[in-house]
C-alpha cells in the first residue's frame, strides 16, 4: 500500500515537471509582440518641414515599412499649428510622431523623464526665421511697445517666442529675457501673414518662418527687426520626437521611419528644383516655384539630421525657467541610432 502511495507521488511529480516544462517552451516559443499596424505623424506649415512634405507624397514611409517586413502599414498624416499642440496628442496616444521646434521638444524631454521619457528622432533642419513688422516706428526690438502684437505658432513656448527671449535677453539682461512674452499671439503661419498684410486687426509683427518671412518682404511696407541667425548662428529649427514606448516596442517601424526620413533628407540635398516642385504642388501650386528654390537655396538653409546647438537651447531655457534640468549633453535628448552624428 505504502509502495502504491510512493509510487503515484512520483507520477504526479513527473506529470508536474513536463507540465511545467510544457509551458516553458510555450512561453519561449510565443511570437514576438506585433508592432502597430498604423501610425500617424504630425507636421506643420511651411518649408521647414519639407522633409516631412517629402516622405508623405513621396510615401517613403510605406516603402521602407515594406522593407521591414511590414507591408500593410497605414501611415496617418496631420497637420497641426505648434509643438503645444503635437505635445498634447502625443500624450493623449494620438500621435506617434511629433514634428516642431526645439523648445516644445525640449519642453516634454524635461516634463517625461522618468516616466514616458520622450527623446529626439533627429533633426529636421536649419532655417532662416524672421521678425517682420507692418509697424514703420520698429526699427529693433527695442522700438516694440506695448500696443504692438507679435503673431507667431505657440507664443510663450515656440521657436519664435524662445528666439524673442533670447534677443531680450540679451537686449536688456537675462532678468528681461520674457519682457516680450506679453506681446505674443498664437496663430498659424497662413492666417498670421494675411493679417500682417491686410493692415487690419491688431497683428502689425510676424515671427515668421519660411516661405511666409521671405513672401512677406517682398510686400511695400514690411521690414524685418530681427534675424534667428544674428540671435543663435547656424541652429537647430526643428525636430522630430517620440516616446520610449513607441521607440521599444516598434523597432521596425521605428527604423523604417528614420531610414524614410533620411533619404528624404538626402533627396533635398540632391535634387533641389524637384523638392521645391514637390511643395509647392503639395500648396495646390499657391506658392512661387522660384521663390521656393531661393530659399531652399539660402546660404542660411540646411536640411540635415544632425543636432546643431542643442545645447545652448536648453542651457537658455533652464535659465528662464522653461525646463528642470539640462541634459549633461545632446546625446542624452534623442534615442541612440542618432548619436554616431557630430551633434552639439
Amino acid at each position: 500500500m505504502k509502495t502504491s502511495v510512493w509510487m503515484k507521488g512520483i507520477v504526479a511529480k513527473a506529470a508536474l515537471l513536463a507540465s511545467v516544462a510544457i509551458v516553458g517552451v510555450t512561453i519561449n516559443q510565443a511570437p514576438a509582440r506585433a508592432e502597430v499596424g498604423q501610425i500617424t505623424i504630425a507636421k506643420q506649415y511651411g518649408l521647414l518641414f519639407l522633409p516631412l512634405v517629402i516622405m508623405e507624397q513621396n510615401h517613403l514611409m510605406e516603402k521602407h515599412a515594406a522593407k521591414a517586413g511590414i507591408p500593410n502599414l497605414v501611415v496617418k498624416w496631420q497637420r497641426m499649428t505648434g509643438g503645444n499642440v503635437m505635445n498634447e496628442a502625443l500624450l493623449s496616444g494620438n500621435l506617434d510622431f511629433a514634428s516642431g521646434g526645439v523648445p516644445p521638444f525640449l519642453i516634454l524631454w524635461s516634463k517625461t523623464q522618468g516616466n514616458l521619457n520622450v527623446k529626439g528622432v533627429a533633426a529636421m533642419d536649419s532655417l532662416p526665421i524672421y521678425l517682420n513688422t507692418r509697424d514703420p516706428s520698429v526699427k529693433t526690438i527695442k522700438d516694440i511697445t506695448d500696443k504692438n502684437r507679435i503673431a507667431m505658432p505657440a507664443a510663450g513656448i515656440s521657436i519664435q517666442a524662445i528666439m524673442l527671449q533670447m534677443a531680450a535677453s540679451k537686449e536688456w539682461g537675462p532678468d528681461q529675457a520674457r519682457r516680450l512674452d506679453k506681446n505674443g499671439v498664437t496663430l498659424a503661419h497662413p492666417e498670421a501673414m494675411s493679417q500682417l498684410l491686410s493692415n487690419m486687426g491688431s497683428i502689425d509683427h510676424h515671427f515668421a518662418s519660411p516661405p511666409y518671412n521671405f513672401l512677406e518682404l517682398t510686400k511695400p511696407g514690411i521690414h524685418k527687426v530681427l534675424d534667428s541667425y544674428d540671435v543663435l548662428g547656424p541652429a537647430t529649427c526643428e525636430v522630430v520626437w517620440t516616446t520610449t514606448k513607441f521607440h521599444k516596442e516598434n523597432p521596425k517601424i521605428y527604423k523604417a521611419f528614420l531610414d524614410a526620413f533620411q533619404e528624404s533628407i538626402d533627396f533635398i540635398n540632391a535634387n533641389k528644383q524637384q523638392a521645391a516642385e514637390i511643395y509647392v504642388k503639395s500648396t495646390d501650386n499657391k506658392e512661387s516655384l522660384k521663390s521656393t528654390l531661393e530659399i531652399i537655396n539660402h546660404p542660411h538653409t540646411e536640411y540635415t539630421t544632425t543636432p546643431k546647438n542643442m545645447m545652448k537651447y536648453a542651457a537658455f531655457m533652464k535659465q528662464v525657467g522653461l525646463i528642470n534640468k539640462t541634459p549633461a549633453g545632446w546625446k542624452d535628448l534623442f534615442f541612440p541610432e542618432v548619436h554616431a552624428l557630430p551633434g552639439s
